[in-house]
C-alpha cells in the first residue's frame, strides 16, 4: 500500500511540473501555429466589389402626389319664392347652359300683382303730367308738384318689386354645367330655399392634393403639372392655388391644379396622381440595387474612397425610375459600389472592379 501511494504522489507532482513548464517556457508547436496564422492573414486578399463612376448632371425633380378631382363650381339651385312646382325641365345627367330655365313654379297671383302695379304707375304718371301742365300755366303752386313726383317714384318701385317677384317663379341655371341631382318633384309645394337641382360645372376641372409642409417650397402658381387618373387617362394642367394656411388636423396645405375639361370627360371626385416638375438639381443616375441603408437606417450608397476604404454617402431621391434612380448627394467622379455594398462596412479596405456596361453581376465578386 505504501509503495502505491508513493507512486501516485509522484505521478501528481510530475504532472504539475509539466503543466508549469508549459506556461513559463513556450512550446515550439505554439510558435509554429502563430507564425502560420500571421502568414495567412498577410496573404488574405481584400473583398472585391463592383463599382461605377458617378456622373453628376442637372436633373429636374418630379414631385408626385395623390389626390382627387373636384368640380370648380357646384351649387344647388333652390326656390326663391312660394309656389307649386308645375314644370321640371331637367333630369340627372342633362347638360344645361347658363340662364337656361330648369323649373317653373305656379303663378300664385304674381302676374296680377304686376298688372296692378303697372296700373298704379300709369295713374301716378297721368296725375303728375296734369299737375305739371297746371304749374307751367301758373294756376297751381310748384310745391304740390314735388309730392306727386314722390308718389310716381314709389309706384315705379312697386312695379319693379312685382316684376322681380314674378321672375322668381322661374328657376334658371346659374352657369353652364351638368345636372347632378334633382331632389324636387312636379306637384311639390316649395318654399324659399327648397332644393330643386344641383348644377356642377365641369370645365375647368380641378385636381386637388394635400401637400406636406416640407414639399411645399417647390410649388409655384402657374407651373405646369401632369395628371394621371385612376382610369389610366392623362391630362395636363397648371397650378392655380396654393394654400397659405395648413389644415389643423393634418398640417398639410391644399393645392389646386386647373385642368381644361371642355368635353367633360374628367368626372368629379375621381382619384388621380399629380406630377409636378421642380427646379433642376445635381443628380446621379444609378441602379436601384445600389442603394442601401447605414447602420443608423439612413438611405444612401457606399463608395470606395481614398486608400480603397469604404465610405457611406447619404442621398436624397430626385426621381424614381423602374430599374434606376436619380439621387442627389453623391460627389462627381465617386466610385459607387453597385455590387457587394451589403457585404462591406465603412472603413473596410476593398478591391474595386469596374462594373460591366451591361450591368454588374448579381453576386459580389471575391
Amino acid at each position: 500500500m505504501k509503495a502505491s501511494r508513493v507512486a501516485a504522489v509522484g505521478l501528481i507532482v510530475g504532472a504539475a511540473a509539466w503543466i508549469a513548464s508549459g506556461k513559463i517556457i513556450p512550446h515550439e508547436t505554439g510558435e509554429s501555429a502563430a507564425a502560420v496564422q500571421a502568414g495567412a492573414s498577410e496573404t488574405r486578399k481584400p473583398f472585391r466589389v463592383s463599382v461605377m463612376e458617378a456622373v453628376v448632371t442637372p436633373r429636374s425633380r418630379k414631385l408626385t402626389l395623390s389626390g382627387r378631382t373636384e368640380a370648380d363650381r357646384k351649387v344647388m339651385a333652390v326656390a326663391r319664392t312660394n309656389g307649386i312646382l308645375t314644370d321640371l325641365r331637367v333630369r340627372r345627367g342633362q347638360v344645361v347652359k347658363a340662364g337656361e330655365a330648369i323649373a317653373v313654379l305656379s303663378d300664385e297671383a304674381r302676374e296680377a300683382q304686376v298688372a296692378q302695379a303697372r296700373a298704379a304707375l300709369a295713374q301716378r304718371k297721368a296725375e303728375l303730367d296734369a299737375r305739371r301742365l297746371l304749374v307751367e300755366r301758373g294756376t297751381m303752386p310748384r310745391l304740390d308738384l314735388g309730392n306727386l313726383e314722390a308718389q310716381y317714384k314709389a309706384a315705379e318701385a312697386q312695379l319693379a318689386s312685382a316684376e322681380a317677384e314674378r321672375e322668381r317663379g322661374l328657376v334658371t341655371a346659374p352657369w353652364s354645367g351638368v345636372v347632378n341631382e334633382v331632389p324636387a318633384e312636379v306637384g311639390q309645394a316649395l318654399t324659399p330655399g327648397k332644393e330643386i337641382a344641383q348644377i356642377v360645372a365641369l370645365d375647368p376641372m380641378l385636381a386637388v392634393v394635400e401637400v406636406a409642409e416640407r414639399k411645399l417650397a417647390g410649388l409655384r402658381l402657374g407651373e405646369p403639372a401632369e395628371i394621371r387618373l385612376v382610369s389610366g387617362e392623362t391630362a395636363a394642367g397648371r397650378i392655380r392655388y396654393v394654400s397659405k394656411t395648413a389644415s389643423p388636423g393634418t398640417r398639410t396645405y391644399r393645392v389646386d391644379v386647373e385642368i381644361p375639361n371642355a368635353e367633360g370627360r374628367i368626372p368629379d371626385g375621381i382619384t388621380c396622381e399629380i406630377a409636378v416638375r421642380l427646379a433642376e438639381v445635381p443628380a446621379v443616375r444609378m441602379p436601384r440595387s445600389a442603394l442601401t441603408f447605414s447602420s443608423a437606417g439612413e438611405l444612401g450608397v457606399r463608395i470606395v474612397a481614398a486608400g480603397g476604404k469604404v465610405a457611406f454617402v447619404p442621398v436624397a431621391v430626385v426621381e424614381d425610375e423602374q430599374q434606376f434612380m436619380w439621387v442627389g448627394g453623391v460627389p462627381d467622379g465617386a466610385r459607387v459600389i453597385v455590387q457587394g455594398q451589403d457585404f462591406v462596412r465603412e472603413g473596410q479596405v476593398v478591391e474595386p472592379v469596374k462594373a460591366a456596361e451591361s450591368g454588374a453581376p448579381r453576386t459580389a465578386l471575391r
